[in-house]
């Protein structure tokens, strides 16, 4: 079976085609700058790659040359469109509605349409592909995978803040967090890795990249989360300022702002970007350490602590640990925050291992503690999209 998974965005159109026998990629890509002058391109299949500017003024545009380009005797991989045998699409925002990944109908799209509120920069854009792709593969089974649906087991005494009620049940203000996808395939993983049933496997899984969130795993089931309503809550990210005083934003309001302009300083001007005063970018404020630079060494011991207080937190909502696992960008790729992070779950039992946090790179999954150690740190990088496939050719197998 050969699935095609799509991830719109707001500007842009990310996609990847897989061979499910081998669970293989066989092409992928992204179209970025959807809707201006500029957008672009960039396809990669096998040894052949091609970079160029395209007229995508919407998704339909976008995803009628990407499925030109999958059929291209130059760069393509497919005889026909006709081959594909299932299209996955990653919806960011099921709310209350959707808990599980599932055929596309109308009920469906009404789901996703009603949480357009809840998520107004993405589920448009969902839509947007889910339409596109079904005008262009009407007979082709479509597949919404949703990003809250791992998060939908979280008890109600993890999901409800303490609010009003009517806020609650009027404006459904409560926990959705986001990630999930990510959050599922490392537990799904982990369990695997460590030889466990996933029924029996509880573990902390720690997505941390620009965006950043916390899951707590009890039995392969998510029970709490760090990210919130909004991905704004949580841990130290990229620009976001996860959780600050919530009478913060209002006191900026009454200091003169627009509440629009606090939103974007919140999400868009704190974080790693805002205490370092400099960037997000978690090698860059590296560098400034190794410099002597003072805000960027405050912005690390920022975030590094944050995850620090979330695990912490977890592990005394968890009967037991079997794992903590760290995926994403910063996860996968920096050894000097794995190393903070493993220094700081010293007194939980974690005993670091340096060679083996050093061996842990370039994608590859294992340890970064000690053989024996109480409490085991792992690496396993994410793939939401082999997810998303995988959900694709079960939905399509089971008719």
């Amino acid at each position: 079976m050969k699935v095609f998974v799509v991830n719109c965005g707001s500007s842009s159109i990310k996609y990847q085609l897989f061979s499910m026998a081998e669970e293989t990629v066989l092409a992928k890509g992204v179209v970025e700058r959807v809707g201006t002058a500029e957008a672009e391109l960039k396809h990669k299949a096998g040894q052949n790659a091609i970079r160029y500017n395209i007229d995508a003024p919407n998704h339909k545009a976008g995803i009628q040359v990407i499925l030109e380009t999958l059929v291209d005797p130059r760069v393509g991989v497919l005889e026909s469109v006709d081959q594909i045998e299932g299209v996955g699409h990653r919806v960011v925002h099921g709310g209350q509605d959707a808990t599980q990944s599932t055929r596309i109908d109308e009920s469906i799209l009404k789901i996703i349409e009603n949480n357009v509120e809840l998520a107004p920069l993405h589920n448009p854009a969902n839509l947007e592909g889910i339409a596109a792709t079904m005008e262009a593969m009407p007979d082709v089974p479509q597949i919404a995978v949703f990003d809250t649906a791992f998060l939908s087991t979280l008890p109600e005494h993890a999901y409800r803040y303490a609010i009003p009620e009517d806020w609650y049940e009027n404006y459904r203000v409560r926990k959705y967090g986001f990630h999930g996808t990510s959050h599922r395939y490392v537990t799904f993983k982990a369990a695997e890795l460590l030889g466990r049933p996933v029924e029996d496997t509880n573990l902390i899984t720690c997505h941390l990249g620009n965006g950043c969130s916390i899951t707590a795993v009890k039995n392969g089931r998510a029970i709490d989360h760090s990210m919130g309503m909004t991905p704004l809550a949580g841990v130290v990210m990229g620009t976001r300022s996860g959780d600050i005083d919530p009478a913060i934003p209002l006191h900026m309001i009454n200091m003169g702002l627009e509440p629009s302009e606090v939103d974007k300083m919140l999400n868009k001007r704190s974080g790693l970007l805002g205490v370092s005063d400099d960037t997000n970018d978690m090698r860059d404020l590296l560098e400034l350490v190794d410099q002597g630079d003072k805000k960027a060494t405050l912005a690390i011991e920022l975030f590094v602590y944050s995850i620090l207080k979330y695990i912490g937190s977890y592990t005394a909502v968890l009967p037991r640990v079997d794992a903590i696992v760290l995926t994403g960008g910063i996860g996968e790729n920096s050894l000097p925050v794995r190393e903070r992070l493993c220094a700081g779950l010293a007194n939980l039992g974690a005993t670091a291992d340096l060679d083996r946090n050093l061996a842990m790179s370039g994608g590859k999954a294992g340890p970064i503690t000690a053989n024996g150690s109480k409490l085991p740190v792992w690496i396993i990088p994410t793939n939401e999209e082999l997810m998303i496939a995988r959900d694709t050719r079960r939905l399509v197998a089971q008719g």
